[in-house]
């Protein structure tokens, strides 16, 4: 939402209705490429929305505005639902949108800092929970009352890193911070299949103030939010349980999701779910 410093009671038909450009946003910028880390996109989507519409202090006209609230996309290829928003919040054109993924393109399949309203180079899994860490420590130095949202995988889970980013934030009381855990099952090569289970119970044992719901319900998503707005002392954890591909139930089918490979006669068939899905 643009910078404000009340917000406004939430619309969560209104949110759902945003989920879904984002989600035909993200099928547009597929098509014809022929493969993409679409699934990922689909199952953020509607945790994504209600940041950006109902959560989130920013200010599209300026990306650099001291005061804004954070996002960080930890999970660099989630980047098609990432462009997808910031073109919906007026960051981008909607017209690069189809770009997404081409050589010379500010839309790399994973995210970088070349593009407006990106925060932190992602790709590398694992990293950004510390980072954000560090910008939530540094706001409360500066004295700012903005917060730092830090969407991470279960598979960043796999990482010390981000147990290390755990404990450093509860250790400094970064109440500026939440974590958005996406634990939607999947890796590169196939299931989540390290013990990091159960996810809440832990970031519970290490200090953080945690809550699980179901990613793609948004009124769940909205009450959560909110509930995390509560400065106690205690970083926040929102745990996820979102299903890859949701919106179009081949896509849900597919065992393997982690990066989607389809021929070009299957987009219309999926575009074709995905609006029979909102009917």
């Amino acid at each position: 939402m643009p910078a404000t410093t009340t917000l406004p009671a939430p619309d969560v038909a209104a949110l759902e209705d945003r989920a879904h450009a984002l989600r035909r946003s993200m099928m547009e910028m597929t098509r014809g490429k022929g493969e993409g880390y679409i699934a990922q996109g689909l199952g953020i989507a509607d945790c994504l929305a209600a940041l950006y519409f109902h959560e989130l202090r920013y200010d599209p006209a300026r990306p650099d505005w001291p005061d804004r609230d954070r996002f960080l996309l930890s999970t660099g290829h989630y980047s098609i639902a990432m462009y997808a928003v910031l073109a919906e919040a007026g960051y981008l054109d909607p017209d690069e949108l189809p770009t997404y993924g081409l050589n010379g393109s500010r839309l790399p399949m994973s995210t970088f800092d070349v593009t407006p309203g990106v925060e932190i180079v992602g790709g590398s899994l694992g990293h950004g929970l510390g980072q954000a860490v560090g910008m939530a420590l540094g706001l409360r130095i500066d004295g700012r009352d903005s917060r730092v949202f830090c969407e991470l995988s279960d598979g960043e889970l796999d990482e010390g890193s981000t147990w290390e980013a755990a404990m450093g934030g509860a250790t400094f009381g970064c109440d500026n911070l939440v974590a958005l855990i996406d634990c939607n099952g999947i890796q590169a090569d196939g299931p989540v299949t390290v013990a990091i289970e159960p996810v809440a119970d832990k970031f519970t044992a290490f200090g953080w103030d945690t809550q699980e719901i179901d990613g793609n319900d948004m009124a769940a998503l909205v009450a959560a939010l909110e509930a995390a707005r509560s400065r106690d002392g205690k970083p926040k954890a929102i745990v996820l349980r979102t299903t890859p591909g949701f919106g179009v139930p081949t896509l849900m089918g597919r065992p393997r999701a982690h990066f989607v490979r389809v021929g070009d006669d299957e987009w219309a068939d999926f575009m074709a779910e995905l609006e029979a899905d909102r009917g």
